[in-house]
């Protein structure tokens, strides 16, 4: 309608979240966030701090001094590093997408690189490429590990030129398939040569407990991502940060919008860090709600149920007249029964819920691949 806007715009998806219009009493399994809400201690302390420090009439610190100083602790404090992280190693965004799209800008416009993933994986890469107007090359997976296709990534790195690939990006754990990297997909990070950047997202690094934190110091060309939207349950408040050289780390501010955090995120996402014990008390009860998840699901023999080191589960079927479709027809029929998850890659994403919502998403597959699928 309008010829102002790019012509390829049209060709192009958005992220869709698979939210909808959904009912209140809905289990809501598709989005990887913590079930459980903020404590009622935590918000009257954030309460109490907004009202008492934050004017609304100011801008906010648009340093982030503060907030980066506090985090450079907890990564420290969780790595256990020598060689510690430090301010100058910090870029805070309105979410981990900001940080993603400001990587992409600050490697890849005007046609100077193209990016690289693996899928099945985070499917934002991708989009925000292709907003961005950045190709994108695909290497494949192993279909009974899940582990990157590591020669058709090579080659992929090899051949491609006009633009060559600036950005791999990999997942750590990977979602939707819930796998860390192995040995070998991280000594073939290793081996990447330095004029790529390597960003490791480790969104859900606090489940995992895995993080290549420690290696920073000997590939500046790494980054990696966290959020503090899943195990510290601020996703409505959308703070991600990037730790990465203090060179990478210059190029993201320069490129991100003045003021991209509200003086409210910016506070909860503080209080939150000095608060860690409070917020991430929630895991080890995930973790055994997870994992009780996969013992019960494997039970079900028409489905594949792989291993996880996250917040989620992935689930697919080797059946051939249920894959795809089938899955598809899952995901609708779960829907219908009250229970929300993500299909993708075609198999479905099954975030861990609070014990009860758990319960009912079983119970309702089991009604389901047991009745007329």
């Amino acid at each position: 309608m309008f010829n102002f806007l790019r012509s390829d715009l049209a060709n192009l998806k958005a992220y869709n979240s698979q939210l909808g219009d959904i009912p209140q009493n809905i289990d809501r399994l598709n989005t990887n966030e913590s079930p459980y809400d903020l404590p009622a201690e935590f918000k009257e302390k954030l309460a109490q701090f907004y009202q008492n420090h934050q004017p609304s009439n100011r801008y906010p610190d648009g340093s982030h001094a503060e907030i980066k100083t506090a985090i450079a602790e907890y990564v420290n404090e969780s790595a256990q590093i020598t060689e510690t992280i430090n301010i100058a190693n910090i870029s805070l965004g309105n979410g981990s997408d900001e940080l993603i799209r400001s990587l992409l800008m600050a490697t890849c416009l005007n046609r100077e690189g193209s990016i690289l993933v693996a899928n099945p994986t985070f499917s934002i890469y991708a989009i925000l490429a292709k907003t961005l107007g950045i190709p994108g090359f695909v290497a494949g997976r192993s279909p009974d590990t899940f582990e990157i296709d590591l020669e058709e990534a090579e080659k992929a790195i090899a051949t491609a030129q006009n633009p060559p690939i600036r950005v791999v990006f990999v997942v750590h754990p990977n979602s939707p398939t819930a796998n860390t990297l192995t040995a070998r997909e991280i000594e073939w990070l290793k081996s990447i040569p330095e004029e790529i950047l390597v960003v490791i997202d480790e969104a859900y690094f606090e489940f995992s407990q895995t993080s290549l934190v420690g290696e920073l110091p000997q590939h500046p060309n790494w980054a990696i991502l966290r959020t503090f939207s899943k195990a510290f349950r601020l996703a409505s408040l959308r703070v991600g940060y990037a730790i990465a050289h203090p060179e990478i780390i210059m190029a993201l501010e320069k490129v991100r919008l003045p003021y991209n955090l509200s003086s409210f995120s910016l506070a909860a996402a503080k209080l939150a860090i000095e608060e860690r014990e409070l917020l991430l008390n929630s895991i080890s009860q995930l973790l055994e709600e997870r994992d009780r998840l996969f013992i019960e699901l494997s039970k079900m023999p028409q489905l594949k149920v792989w291993p996880s080191q996250a917040n989620f589960i992935y689930i697919s079927s080797d059946r051939v007249e249920l894959k795809d479709k089938g899955m598809r027809s899952l995901a609708e029929n779960l829907k219908q029964r009250g229970t929300l998850v993500r299909y993708t890659g075609e198999g479905l994403r099954i975030t861990v819920g609070t014990p009860a919502e758990n319960q009912h998403t079983l119970e309702r597959m089991h009604e389901i691949v047991t009745g007329e699928w």
